[in-house]
This record gives structure tokens, sequence and C-alpha cells, in this order.
């Protein structure tokens, strides 16, 4: 195998790039290049993967979070409940919007937000769950919704790893209030930047649609004499639709999605083999009722900053994933010390390639430097 520097994150693009600048160029030429007939084309094979079509295509992931915190009705002073172990894209729109974001702590075998933990920080100004699927790996939705629901509360999944994931049989977009997906530039398909809000309700699908373009009807029965649109906005709203071009991207892209899933699996399945009974070395758990996108694959070890500086020096790139939010100098004010959790999740975390560019020998020459290096620490 040629030595090379293998990459933690890489943009995924057809080797025949005419698959995506073909139809680019139709757009482009079209004179349509707003949002339009491609979004709608994308949104339809998103629904129709995840199994449910109240999709909404929009510029980003986190404008599908800040979204779907708007129909939540979150208003200043408002607590949301919601974990630290994330990218910043979750918890920058509450804070944007004046909620008191109240940090909860999370399992330190999977890194997802514990639901007993959740359990203890409901007040009677919990206004709404925010959940992150960690790598692709699936929370306990079943009892986060269970809570929500004896408290009246609604429930966002930050799934911006999450595409393709699955729980007890059902793609994640089918459980709770709403679902997040992201397609930034180093997902598992991407639009360039985009992202998706899915809405168990139709009638937060319906308000979506409209919030999405400044509250704006998206067709209209007529136009008056001078060419205004003869609508009422009835509620303030952003701009944060997906365009066609992006969409187009998504489209072209779309094709790859289950075989892109199938080799992150495969490197995975890889991984836990040849890592378990590792010494100085320990798998995140799983439960056979859910099934990880394996967007991230993370694994645990001590002395991690040297860990990594060995991996580095085999060509092998590694990462944190997300920096835990709650230490950021902007979240000064909501410290929580009692994270145990996550302090033993972020001292030990480590995550490695696994992607559509990791080939299966390169699976196995990671596997084998990661042991390796483990011998000298």
């Amino acid at each position: 195998m040629d030595i090379k520097k293998i990459p933690v994150y890489k943009v995924f693009m057809p080797e025949d790039l005419d698959e995506i600048l073909g139809p680019l160029r139709s757009v482009l030429s079209s004179g349509w290049i707003k949002e339009g007939p491609k979004v709608r084309e994308f949104e339809n094979l998103i629904g129709n993967f995840i199994g449910n079509k109240n999709c909404i295509a929009l510029n980003s992931g986190t404008s599908a979070l800040h979204l779907a915190y708007h129909l939540s009705d979150i208003k200043p002073g408002d607590e949301v409940i919601t974990t630290p172990m994330t990218c910043m894209a979750a918890n920058e729109p509450l804070a944007l919007m004046g909620a008191k974001i109240v940090w909860a702590d999370i399992n330190p075998k999977t890194g997802t937000i514990s639901a007993e933990d959740i359990r203890k920080k409901i007040t009677s100004k919990t206004k709404a769950i925010v959940m992150m699927h960690w790598g692709g790996y699936p929370c306990d939705i079943d009892e986060i919704n269970e809570i929500a629901q004896e408290n009246g509360i609604k429930v966002i999944e930050d799934a911006a790893h999450a595409i393709g994931s699955e729980y007890k049989g059902k793609m994640i977009g089918n459980y709770s209030d709403f679902a997040c997906f992201s397609f930034q530039a180093i997902k598992t398909i991407t639009t360039g930047d985009g992202g998706m809000l899915v809405c168990r309700n139709k009638d937060d699908y319906e308000r979506a649609n409209l919030l999405k373009f400044f509250g704006v009807p998206q067709s209209t029965d007529k136009n008056k004499l001078l060419g205004e649109g003869d609508y009422d906005i009835k509620e303030a709203g952003y701009k944060t639709h997906m365009n066609d071009i992006a969409a187009t991207i998504g489209i072209a892209q779309f094709k790859y999605l289950e075989n892109n899933l199938k080799v992150r699996r495969r490197n995975a399945e890889i991984y836990s083999e040849e890592l378990k009974n590792v010494k100085k070395l320990e798998l995140l758990e799983k439960k056979d009722d859910r099934k990880s996108a394996y967007w991230l694959y993370t694994i645990l070890v001590e002395n991690k900053d040297k860990f990594m500086n060995l991996l580095n020096q085999n060509n092998i790139s590694c990462s944190v994933g997300h920096v835990r939010n709650d230490t950021y100098s902007m979240f000064k004010e909501m410290v929580n010390r009692n994270l145990k959790g996550v302090d033993d999740f972020s001292k030990r975390k480590v995550c490695i390639p696994v992607g559509h560019w990791v080939s299966e020998s390169d699976a196995y020459y990671i596997t084998d430097v990661v042991k390796k290096v483990l011998n000298k620490i």
C-alpha cells in the first residue's frame, strides 16, 4: 500500500465531475437559479429516502436548527436543555434568541445526551430539548420524547451527522418534532453548503415553508397591475432557503449516498473488530436497536495528545470532532461544572478517518498503527 496522508475529513465529489457540471450548466443557463424545481426535486429525494416528506431544503444545517427553534416558540428567558458536546452551530442560535441554555450531561460511552440528566434539568421554564446524534449514533430518542411529552415541550434532533442513521427500524427524521440535517462541505453528501429541516407535524412544515423566505407565500393566484405580488405576510421570517444551484449539486450526489454509508459502515466494522479488547483503548457502546451513519468514528484513549501526534507522524490525520461548547467565553454565564460524562468523553475522544476515501486496506493500516502507537504510550 502506498503510504499517504489519510485525511480525517474530505469533500465527496463523483469521479466524473460532469455528473454535476452538466446539470449545473443547464440550471445556470435556464435563467432560474434561486429556489425552484431543483430544490423541490432534492427535497423529494431526501423525503423518500428517510420516509418523511415534510422536508424543507435550506442554506445550512444551522438555519435548519434556528428555524426549528423559532417554530418551537423559544423566547428570551426560556430554558432550552441541550448538550455542550456538539458543534457551536447548534447552540449559538439559542444564545442569539436570548434563550437560557441549560447544559445536560452525556453518556461518556456514546457521546450522546443523557435522558436521565435531561429529566433532572426540566423546570417550569423549559421550552425545548435539543439532542445531538454524535457521529451519527442515535440518542435515546424514545426516552427523550417521552420526557418531552410529559412536560409539553418540543424536541429538536441535531442530525447534522446522521443522514442515513436508523433507530428502531426507521430512519432519523421520523420521531421528534424536528430533525435538522446538514449538507455542509464535508458531510456524507454535500450541496456545497446546505441543510434540511424535517417536521413531524404538517402545520409546522407549512409554517416553516413560509418562514424560510420572509413569510412570503410561494405561490399566488395573481399579480397586481404593477407586478407586485398579491399576498399578505402574516409572520416575519428569514431568508434561509436553498437555491437551485446547491440543490443540483445535491441531486447529483444523492445517488452515492447509500454507497458512501455502506463504505463508512464497512470501515467501522473493521475498526470495531480489530480494536476490540485492545489495551489502553475503549470503543464506544452500540445498541442493537439503532444504526449509526458513522460520519465520525470515535475511540477513547488515555494520553490523547501524544496518541494523536503519533498517528499524524504515521500519516493518519485525526480530530477531536467538536469542542465542548461550555468552554467558550460566549457561554460563560451558562457554565455547569457538574458534567462528569462530558469531562470524561472530552478528555479521551479521538476521531479517526472512516469516510468514502478510506479503502479497506487503509482501514486495516489504521488499526495496525493504532495498536502500535498505543504500545508506545
